[in-house]
Order: C-alpha cells, then structure tokens, then sequence
C-alpha cells in the first residue's frame, strides 16, 4: 500500500509585517492519500515539499555580507506614504520600498535582496490511527519563511483515504459483502472473513440464512481517533444460487422442491410467507 501526495502553494498569504521589512511567509498545502489500512494502524512517512526557506548567505536581510538595508527615504520607515487629493489624504504603499519600509542598496547576489530562496524539504509526517477522509493535519513553521526575518507560515496536510476493495467505512464502523453457498444458508454453518488487520474472522451462520441478513463482530472495525476504542464490523451476507448444475445435483433440489414440509412446518422464510400473503390477499380483493 503506497502513500501518495501532490503539493500545492498558495495557502495563506504572506502578512502580518512586524518590524520593518519583515513579513510572515505563506502557509502551504500538501495533498495525501493513503490506504484504509493506514488510516486504521496509523503510520510515519516522509514528505518532499518545495518551499521558499530562508537563505543561508544573508540570513534573510536580503543584503549581501557585509552591508545592512537602510531605512527608506522616502517613507521613512513605515512601508506608506501619504498624497493630499483635494480634501482628503490617501495613504499608500511605498513605491521606492514595496512596502518594506527598507533599501537594499547591496543586495545579496544569492537570494536577489529577498532573503529567502526555494528549496525541497524533507518532513516526517505521523498519520495518527483512527485518521477520516478530510482529516487535516497541521505542521506548524513549516510553511514559507517569511521575508526579511519573519515568522514561517504553516504546512497544511489534507488527508485523503481511498477506497478500498473490499470494505465500506461508515465512521468507525466496517461493512463487507460476503456470498455464501445456498447450502450453507439453509443448513447453516460457519464462514471466515477477512478483517481489517489482516487477519480472519469466524462466524457462525444460522439455519435458514438469507440475502441481506447482516452479522456484527464487535470491535472488528476501524480504530477511533485519540482513543483505544474500535468500531464495529458488519457482515452482510449475499446467498447464492449455483449454475451449471450436475443431473444429480437438479434431482435433489427437484425432489426438494416436490416433498411437502411436515404439518405445522414451513420451508420458506418469514419474508417469503408474508409476500405470498399479501399477494393472495390483494388477489382476493380484486375477485370480489
């Protein structure tokens, strides 16, 4: 069972300015599937994900070694300037820092004066048991570093859990389909069916069996997030009826279809019974 994952920026954005130049870098978003089984057990993985980190050369002030940015001329620091229209004054961002309220007049050749580059981080993820289909999980400072010194934003992980081939989740609660022989629905028996552990499970099937009757194992089923407790699993039984019968095999279902059950007993289901009821009432009804 492999885990898969895509990577999408473009979370949060970058804000929160505090001292001046200094920006809080862009949350991002990271996609996983994974497969019931891990979202049962829970697992640890590693993830490469391209982000903007803070460079090494200038450590983030953006200037090249030996020089530091300087205050704005302009703005004097506050990243805004001020322009009288008539009788109002409109504030705006700076045109001669971006908004920084600082100049780079050396800057660093490694970053181009933005004091981060992009590079691939590797981060180990833990993927709790019990985990839902939505789930998100959040790395925190480990989104883009923020510009000029500031904070990181977040890693967001999306979890996703894929369909599985045999087993329908409903919560915590499992649900499988499971075909049984005609035989042993009538005569009742025992089946093995597969749980989510990979293991197998015993039930027993009772005489008179069928289609859609539905057997629970208590605490067969996926584990509850944050807690030691299990769900359920539920067993929904499909009868069904042989092809290609031998001649053999056609005489016996003949001759059990022809024998007529014991005073007081019946051969059909209580569902049978009550379908064939209803019809001969409904018949009556009509011929009245």
């Amino acid at each position: 069972d492999e885990m898969f994952g895509d990577f999408m920026g473009g979370g949060r954005q970058a804000g929160n300015r505090g001292r001046a130049g200094a920006s809080r870098g862009a949350d991002l978003r990271y996609n996983m599937q994974i497969s019931l089984e891990d979202a049962f057990q829970g697992r640890e993985t590693q993830i490469r994900v391209p982000t903007a980190v803070t460079c090494e050369d200038c450590n983030g002030s953006g200037a090249s070694k030996g020089s530091h940015p300087t205050t704005c001329g302009m703005c004097q620091g506050r990243g805004k300037v001020r322009a009288q229209q008539g009788f109002f004054t409109i504030e705006r961002t700076c045109p001669t820092c971006n908004g920084t309220g600082q100049v780079i007049e050396d800057p660093c050749q490694t970053c181009g004066g933005s004091g981060r580059v992009q590079k691939e981080k590797t981060l180990k993820v833990t993927i709790p048991a019990g985990v839902e289909d939505g789930t998100r999980i959040r790395l925190a400072g480990e989104g883009e570093a923020g510009s000029r010194g500031g904070g990181a934003g977040d890693l967001y992980i999306f979890v996703a859990v894929a369909p599985h081939r045999m087993f329908q989740r409903d919560a915590a609660d499992l649900h499988i389909r499971v075909p049984i022989p005609m035989a042993t629905a009538a005569l009742g028996g025992s089946i093995e069916v597969p749980t989510i552990e990979g293991k197998r499970a015993k039930v027993t099937i009772p005489k008179g069996a069928q289609s859609g009757h539905q057997f629970r194992l208590r605490g067969k089923g996926m584990s509850v997030l944050r807690s030691q407790a299990r769900g359920d699993m539920y067993i929904d039984v499909v009868v069904e009826t042989p092809v290609n019968l031998s001649k053999r095999q056609e005489e016996l279902l003949r001759e059990f279809q022809g024998e007529k059950p014991a005073k007081g007993e019946s051969t059909t289901s209580p569902e049978s019974e009550g379908f064939f009821s209803r019809v001969k009432e409904l018949w009556e009804d009509l011929t009245d």
